[in-house]
């Protein structure tokens, strides 16, 4: 079985850019990441870091408002729809 990197930067100048990124993201989820290969990583782990970072750059647009319920008088109730890309 062959493989063959398919993950080709659109501007190959990001590239410490997305690495910087890369990191930035496993410390936040507090995977240790280290500069240059790292197979020791879990699926788990990868994929969290690999999450992380497509949770920053896709945004979620959220909306709130506040309703009278509909159940209890005199009483409000907070509303939140969330939007956003889900791939």
């Amino acid at each position: 079985m062959s493989s063959k990197n398919t993950n080709k930067l659109n501007v190959p100048e990001a590239r410490n850019a997305m690495d910087k990124f890369k990191m930035e993201a496993a410390s936040e989820v507090g995977v240790n990441l280290k500069e240059g290969y790292n197979g020791d990583l879990t699926s788990r782990e990868a994929g969290s870091v690999g999450g992380q970072m497509v949770k920053k750059m896709i945004p979620v647009q959220t909306a709130s408002f506040q309703r009278a319920d509909r159940t209890a008088r005199g009483h409000q109730v907070t509303v939140t729809y969330w939007a956003g890309l889900y791939l």
